[in-house]
């Protein structure tokens, strides 16, 4: 079964390369298109806000698809989108077809997640979907540090053609790799959505958006950052990314040993550590060693309460983990919109590259005050939440 994991992985690779590399190719696509970098950063708010529209109407439209038909047409749509992207003409042919390709983002991975979980026995689950996922994280730490680096010396639209050919390398893999039988109960998912209704739920998936729009307020502009305050010239920039996404791969598995021993006390430290290290960015991004390092332990704090927000929706969510799931992945990417759309509106403003860690920190506190928030509720409802199962309506 390591073979449909890995064209699940495969995918899972591609797709978060092309959501993120268009940060490191900010200065290039906005002098290549004749727009201001604010203006371009808002093209990683098209993407989210894609995933975020596109998450519940994919999930409505294919419930009742086979599951490995479904990958196959969410994986070509990926790669009919970044074809587009290459050979945009504009700013806005390119935007629509960012759009294009983030419709297949919110799904895939929730599809995906389930289906990597019915391809091995009970007691390897887990393990299936971390393997699915590590195609994410892989991406961060090589795809776009490489995607950077190309479209630094090739033009940004090579990078595009380079993730068009790993998305056909995915499609093939899929169709040859992933079974036919797997096994799907197409249930009432428009009954399912009644999951919103529970104030655990929502607290959560709030407390996704605003981590992740701490993120992108800051890293969406994390090229010129590093280029116009630290000094540092394209091609090393390239070497920190690279660094940022082994940062956010010791944290991701970090966070999930952590959420595994105590969920909330170790997601809230997360946060407080998140919220120092961005308010010590606004004074150390000047000094190369020192930004560097600072860019680090951000990447592992950043990425330590994914596992643990994760965790927390699909067991408040009980009897509708798969939607739950899908729609998280579209809350973490309305926070994806909202922060590189506050970033930029900061920078507009007059917000040098220097102080935007101010308003990533500002948001921190936003998500550690909902994490109190939650904790309060379920302590007032007496621990229904554990007894239950998440299945609490009152909390």
């Amino acid at each position: 079964m390591q073979l449909p994991l890995l064209a699940l992985a495969m995918a899972s690779f591609g797709i978060g390369t092309t959501e993120f590399v268009i940060m490191g190719l900010l200065p290039e696509v906005a002098a290549d298109l004749s727009v201001t970098i604010p203006a371009a950063g808002l093209l990683v708010t098209g993407y989210a806000l894609g995933v975020v529209i596109g998450a519940p109407i994919v999930a409505i439209i294919t419930n009742s698809l086979p599951r490995k038909a479904t990958l196959i047409g969410l994986s070509s749509m990926f790669v009919v989108g970044n074809f587009l992207c290459a050979v945009a003409p504009d700013y806005w042919f390119l935007m629509g077809a960012r759009v294009v390709t983030a419709f297949c983002h919110g799904a895939f991975f929730g599809i995906g997640a389930v289906v990597a979980a019915n391809l091995v026995p009970p007691n390897q689950r887990a393990s299936a979907i971390a393997l699915m996922f590590a195609g994410l994280t892989l991406a961060n730490v090589l795809g776009v540090p490489l995607g950077t680096a190309l479209g630094q010396a090739l033009g940004w639209r090579s990078t595009f053609w380079a993730v068009v050919l790993i998305g056909i390398l995915a499609v093939s893999a899929i169709a040859i790799w992933v079974p036919r039988d797997i096994p799907h109960a197409a249930g009432n998912i428009i009954r399912e959505f009644a999951v919103l209704k529970r104030p655990q739920v929502l607290l959560t998936m709030m407390m996704s958006v605003l981590a992740s729009a701490s993120l992108f307020s800051v890293f969406t502009y994390i090229a010129p950052l590093l280029r116009d305050v630290t000094g540092f010239a394209p091609h090393t920039v390239t070497y920190v990314l690279l660094l940022f996404g082994v940062g956010i791969t010791i944290g991701n598995l970090l966070g999930g040993r952590l959420a595994d021993w105590r969920l909330m006390p170790s997601l809230m430290a997360s946060f407080v550590g998140l919220t120092v290290v961005l308010v010590a960015f606004v004074f150390l991004s000047p000094f190369a060693a020192a930004a560097v390092a600072t860019v680090f332990i951000w990447g592992i704090l950043v990425f330590a309460v994914v596992p643990p927000i994760q965790m927390r929706v699909v067991d408040a969510a009980v009897g509708a983990p798969n939607l739950a799931s899908t729609l998280n992945q579209g809350a973490f990417n309305l926070g994806n919109a909202a922060g590189a759309w506050i970033g930029g509106a900061a920078i507009t403003v007059g917000i040098g590259y220097a102080e935007l860690p101010w308003v990533g920190a500002a948001l921190a506190v936003g998500a550690l005050g909902l994490c109190v928030v939650s904790q309060s509720l379920e302590r007032r409802a007496g621990g229904l939440v554990e007894a239950t199962g998440g299945a609490c309506e009152e909390c």
